[in-house]
């Protein structure tokens, strides 16, 4: 029997334990979804006319538009954070002192800072200054959100870059400027490539949190999936009561979904990565040549 260094195989009696340990937790989540499906009988939230409502056109459209609304911003934010994250991880590995000290002030100041805190701040002062940002115009929701998002996110995926480059072994490095390379193509030839293969997992993974930090635009009134969840469930009544069970059970669903997705999407990546194939290809062995002595 093999066993890690980081974990030993249980035993007989361990084996066991861990069978009743894995009974009794599954019993316990059944008996909760079972409690959970009772007090919603209960409260009338399972019956059929609470969940028609998602039958209805203006119902269906209103998710979709939501659907689409938090896509985009995701999509904006979820570029700019990896470009921002890649300078900042540069700026922070830089020899200069000047660009590496504000770099890393700019890091700490945004990752210590609510991310709520930031949003609610760029909306407000888009809102005040409204009429002299004209890049601004009507979107000032959806400008807040995002630059929010890039800036929380990207200082979080800097930190990713870094601690990726800086776990490229050090003699790759010195090799490299043994070769004549100067700074800059090391970092983008050699250290980068690395770390970006290496942390991309962790990167795509920031990913999935940007998408779900979206939902924090309804503190805004910006029209994404759970703002448009919030207004229908205010707006509907369904035999005397507002739906909300029911909405938030579709919408929690769609945005497991969503992440799943992408989830899904960073395993598929990484096990191509793997498959890839790099480097340098080993030359064939061929037969030695005779060496003839004579002159």
């Amino acid at each position: 029997m093999s066993s890690s260094v980081l974990y030993d195989a249980p035993g007989p009696k361990a084996r066991v334990r861990n069978r009743i340990y894995t009974v009794l937790g599954s019993l316990a989540v059944l008996g909760l979804i079972a409690f959970t499906l009772y007090r919603m009988n209960v409260k009338g939230q399972l019956e059929p006319e609470v969940w028609n409502i998602f039958n209805n056109a203006g119902v269906r459209t209103s998710i979709r538009d939501g659907v689409v609304t938090t896509l985009k911003v995701f999509a904006v934010a979820g570029v700019l954070s990896l470009v921002l994250g890649l300078l900042l991880a540069v700026a922070r590995l830089s020899e200069h002192k000047t660009v590496r000290w504000a770099a890393t002030g700019f890091i700490e100041l945004f990752r210590a800072i609510p991310l709520l805190i930031t949003i609610y701040a760029l909306w407000f002062l888009f809102l005040t200054y409204k009429n002299g940002l004209g890049v601004v115009g009507d979107n000032t929701a959806f400008w807040a959100l995002v630059i929010g998002l890039t800036v929380y996110n990207g200082c979080v995926q800097a930190e990713v870059i870094r601690a990726g480059v800086n776990a490229v072994p050090r003699g790759q490095v010195e090799a490299a400027y043994a070769l004549g390379l100067r700074k800059s193509q090391v970092m983008t030839m050699l250290l980068l490539p690395q770390a970006v293969r290496s942390m991309l997992p962790t990167m795509i993974s920031q990913l999935v949190v940007t998408l779900k930090d979206t939902s924090l635009g309804y503190i805004i009134t910006y029209s994404e999936l759970l703002f448009a969840a919030r207004t229908m469930a205010s707006n509907i009544i369904v035999n005397g009561e507002n739906p909300i069970t029911a909405v938030v059970i579709v919408v929690g669903a769609i945005y497991v979904a969503l992440c799943l997705a992408l989830a899904g999407l960073a395993t598929w990546i990484e096990r191509r990565g793997r498959r890839a194939k790099t480097g340098i290809a080993v030359a064939a062995a061929t037969e030695p040549s005779v060496v003839d002595g004579t002159d």
